[in-house]
């Protein structure tokens, strides 16, 4: 690896420098002429709008794209990344948000893969030694032994992280780290980070949460269009000046929740049983009751049991017993088909495989749950005409951004994708909305918009069941809240603004809440009880 610190002339030079960066792709400028550097003991989060440009700046920096035009110095001289073990060559790593992890190898074996220098003999010894002085040095506690399926995320995580160190990484790309922590995790996460950059390690910190930003960065990039809107010092800035500068105008970051009262009953979960993917118990015996006029959130940590649970309330995922009512109706056993006529409408986390047909355009997703119907259906037949009318609705109400309504949907942005979804989904008067992390990976701008369209059709009488891994927005969004954890609720929070996020957490990892919190107790019938 090369060295990273260099000084010339008095002053010392950056750790990694990019220059004048251009990127095009079929014609879209993805990255305009931009600058951006990393110091050494410093984190500079790289903050933007979806399509700023943010992604495609660090795949350059990290090898996966090849720039148009531009340069990029290590520690003063230039370089040319062909792949990404160029860059971790050079002292570059990153930490994709999904990991790059093989699930079936333990920790150990995570760390060698892709290093040329491991022998064919492997000594094991000697890396498991190796990966525990890292992890002592930088408070990553793990198992060096153990598969990284048996990780919790927050573990995986450490995983990921110690697997760039290994490779003596000193400048390290994290993109949104927090998105699937609980509080304390992510506490821990930023103490790590904090000692990484006092042994002079330079972090690069995408994230869409203006509070962590403002409170863990030194300084601050903002792309717009591609181009570098400014780099500010955070000391020197406020949330909404860094919110102005990513959309151009001045934007309001709070959404408001007005007050109402909640309705009847419109979707009732009565001691279900749901096995998940690989034949194990994931939802263990959990009961609700969703009112009309009412958004209950569901927080937890990734893999508790959340899609199991939205896909048997959707009739995606069928029961091993327990009984689900919807509209009056028992729905166990009913086909997803029945749940729409309900007006059941499910807009799951996975947006290009469960919630869209990437292969499909525009018109042909839009109009996935309205086939059958009018305006869309003429007898047997579809209607393109008004298919595309429906559709052109929902791309113009939405705001979604297309070059055209017969663009493959696998062609747009997550952002963009995720406003069609929500369209299709919320164009209807759904009576009940089962949503999956709804804003994430999205901008600021487009954050707000999606929750104000949630708490619109809240207000306009809709059951809406939030499952969120973003506690602040669980927690601006749900007049009631629900811990879940391996499947079964830790408690059900009648007023979750009452309650310290710390005590949340603990919930989240299976712990037990506090006196404000209604536990789940031995009867599973208990959740209903507290939440009625």
């Amino acid at each position: 690896m090369v060295g990273l610190k260099f000084r010339g002339g008095g002053d010392v030079l950056p750790l990694v420098e990019m220059r004048g960066v251009t990127k095009r792709f079929s014609g879209v400028t993805a990255n305009d002429d931009v600058n951006f550097s990393v110091e050494a003991g410093e984190v500079h989060a790289l903050l933007g709008e979806n399509g700023a440009g943010k992604s495609t700046l660090m795949n350059i920096l990290y090898g996966l794209y090849r720039p148009d035009r531009g340069h990029i110095f290590v520690g003063g001289q230039e370089r040319a990344f062909l792949s990404p073990r160029d860059a971790i060559a050079c002292g570059i790593g990153m930490v994709h948000q999904h990991f790059m992890l093989v699930q079936t190898h333990t920790v150990w074996e995570n760390m060698i893969l892709g290093v040329r220098e491991t022998p064919f003999i492997l000594p094991r010894k000697k890396i498991q030694d190796r990966i525990a002085q890292i992890s002592e040095q930088y408070g990553l506690q793990i198992d060096p032994t153990a598969a990284v399926w048996q990780l919790s995320t927050g573990e995986q995580q450490r995983v990921a992280l110690l697997q760039m160190l290994y490779r003596n990484a000193k400048v390290l790309i994290l993109d949104e780290p927090t998105a699937v922590l609980t509080p304390q995790e992510s506490a821990r996460l930023f103490q790590t980070i904090r000692r990484m950059t006092r042994e002079g390690h330079g972090v690069v910190f995408i994230s869409h949460k203006l509070k962590e930003v403002m409170s863990e960065a030194n300084r601050v990039t903002v792309l717009r269009g591609g181009q570098n809107a400014g780099t500010v010092a955070t000391a020197r800035t406020t949330e909404e000046a860094l919110a102005e500068m990513m959309v151009g105008r001045k934007r309001a970051l709070d959404v408001e929740r007005k007050p109402v009262s909640p309705g009847e009953s419109v979707l009732e979960a009565d001691d279900i049983h749901v096995l998940g993917d690989r034949g194990l118990e994931t939802i263990a015996g959990l009961s609700l009751d969703l009112r009309s006029r009412e958004i209950l959130g569901i927080a937890g940590v990734a893999g508790n049991g959340q899609r199991e649970l939205c896909e048997a309330l959707s009739g995606l995922r069928p029961l091993v017993s327990g009984r689900i009512i919807v509209n009056g109706k028992r729905m166990d056993g009913a086909q997803p088909r029945k749940f729409i006529d309900e007006r059941v409408h499910y807009i799951p986390s996975d947006r290009k495989g469960t919630g869209m047909a990437s292969g499909m355009d525009i018109v042909g997703n839009s109009i996935l749950k309205k086939y059958w119907s009018k305006p869309v259906a003429r007898g047997a037949f579809i209607d393109w005409n008004s298919s595309a009318d429906y559709a052109e609705d929902i791309v113009e109400n939405f705001g979604v951004s297309v070059p055209s309504l017969s663009t493959p949907v696998r062609n747009l942005s997550g952002g963009n994708l995720q406003k069609l979804l929500m369209g299709r989904e919320l164009s209807d008067s759904p009576k009940t909305v089962i949503v999956m992390h709804p804003t994430w990976g999205l901008d600021v701008s487009a954050t707000r918009y999606v929750r104000n369209q949630l708490l619109a059709r809240r207000e306009g009488g809709a059951a809406i069941l939030l499952v969120s891994e973003d506690l602040d927005e669980l927690l601006a969004l749900s007049d009631r809240l629900a811990v879940i954890f391996k499947g079964k609720f830790m408690g059900v929070l009648d007023d979750p603004s009452s309650v310290p996020i710390e005590e949340i957490g603990l919930m989240m990892a299976g712990g037990q809440g506090g006196s404000r919190a209604a536990s789940a107790g031995d009867d599973a019938r208990a959740d209903k009880g507290a939440s009625s």
